[in-house]
């Protein structure tokens, strides 16, 4: 058995770590802390796309980008 063998077994053999009780508690906390903080940035960015199609879909209704606007000019006059 090679040196690094004998060491990746003694290492895989190993207790592996643990959370110690005290910090078990401040884990959990910090833990719900975060999902709540990603659980309401999803729903504000939720909220933002929301609005910002609301708000398209009222500007398109008013604005009407699809229609060509009226002539500026007229048609020069012919067959007086």
């Amino acid at each position: 058995m090679s040196r690094k063998e004998a060491e990746v077994r003694r290492i895989l053999e190993a207790p592996q770590p643990s959370v110690p009780p005290e910090l078990y508690g401040d884990v959990v906390r910090r833990g719900g802390r975060m999902l709540h903080r990603r659980r309401a940035a999803r729903r504000l960015m939720w909220l933002l796309l929301f609005a910002a199609a609301v708000a398209f879909v009222v500007w398109a209704s008013m604005a009407r980008p699809w229609v060509e606007p009226p002539s500026e000019t007229t048609p020069p006059l012919t067959g007086w």
